[in-house]
């Protein structure tokens, strides 16, 4: 049973979050890991400004604050010995549900209880480990689903994460956009004499909003020649979960399909986590790390956009920033940000 975090509980040590905003969110699940990289070894991550440790005993992954109860030494500093993982100044051990279990200096005394880490709720999904800080609302089941996943004639890749250091706010409106396609991504898909964004719509639902964009912007990578069909009207259909996940199903000439979730985790106010599993009906046979380098590619052009933004956060009065008919789903993404309660996010 995880020693949950409470509602009066104070925030993590320099938050960068409103007060408000920081309950607001840390109700919600979000990645903080690949599943493949959580071995024995203690690995540090950060979630919502709450520094975490993350271990594996068995079949068992633990979630933690990453702060040793005795004297606060970071326990990812520590290592792993079998039976769990040691604190790197008095050794003392925690394992399974990060239950302090050996204490080197006095091994024949009781362990108190207040030794005993401070732990979080865990699922692994979509090749990913998801926690949430204050689970009293929305359990696991609120994730963003990946359609998809499960198919058998589907492949299943997660690619490596990336660190942007911007507001998962603004990363996740401009994974939504779809007018910089011909200006940010010219490196890799999109197309500078194809610009013109035609007419779409959002439509609500009681987690987000899904969008239908039909346009002749292709989706294979520049340069490659002899695929695709001439005039071909490609479907992206986006689904927003709120507040920081979104999928995106590509639909290919002859029924294939490309999903891609970009689950946009905040280390904090000012970084995101970005997180991406991908689906795919067709080129199985393809080496993995071709899709790793591709999309990596992608990412790195989002990237250098969303660093330069200015105010960092993302401005939810819609009177702050100027608008135009192609930025619906920004439009609608805010106002769902809005209808949470949340305001600004972080304290300048």
């Amino acid at each position: 049973m995880s020693n949950l975090i409470s509602e009066n509980e104070s925030l993590p040590r320099n938050c960068t979050f409103e007060e408000a905003d920081w309950k607001i969110l840390a109700q919600h699940w979000y990645p903080v890991a690949l599943s493949r990289e959580v071995t024995g070894a203690p690995i540090a991550a950060k979630l919502l400004d709450e520094p975490l440790v993350i271990y594996r005993l068995g079949e068992e992954i633990i979630i933690a604050n990453d702060l040793c109860p005795h004297r606060g030494v970071p326990l990812s500093m520590g290592k792993f010995n079998g039976e769990g993982i040691t604190c790197a100044y008095h050794g003392l051990q925690f394992g399974k549900a990060g239950k302090c279990t050996h204490i080197p200096a006095n091994p024949d005394r009781n362990i108190p209880e207040k030794l005993h880490l401070k732990t979080y709720p865990v699922i692994e999904m979509y090749g990913l480990v998801w926690t949430c800080l204050n689970p009293g609302i929305n359990d696991s089941s609120t994730i963003c689903p990946m359609p998809f996943w499960d198919d058998p004639d589907f492949q299943q890749i997660t690619c490596p994460w990336i660190d942007i250091y911007g507001f998962a706010g603004r990363q996740i409106e401009g994974f939504l956009d779809v007018a910089h396609f011909g200006f940010v991504h010219t490196a890799t898909f999109g197309d500078s004499n194809n610009t013109v964004v035609p007419p779409y719509n959002a439509v609500h639902h009681s987690t987000g909003f899904e969008v239908d964009y039909w346009s002749t912007v292709g989706n294979y990578p520049i340069g490659v020649s002899g695929i695709g069909k001439p005039g071909f009207n490609w479907l992206r259909r986006f689904n927003m979960h709120l507040p920081f996940t979104a999928t995106l199903i590509v639909h290919f000439p002859d029924d294939k399909k490309l999903v891609i979730m970009n689950a946009a985790s905040p280390v904090s106010a000012k970084v995101t986590r970005l997180f991406a599993p991908i689906g795919r009906n067709f080129d199985k046979e393809l080496p993995i790390q071709d899709v790793y380098d591709f999309n990596k590619k992608v990412f790195e052009e989002d990237k250098a956009i969303v660093e330069v933004q200015k105010p960092e956060c993302l401005p939810l009065d819609p009177r702050m920033e100027a608008h135009i008919t192609a930025d619906r789903s920004s439009i609608a993404y805010r106002k769902g940000l809005r209808d949470m309660g949340l305001s600004r996010f972080f304290i300048s």
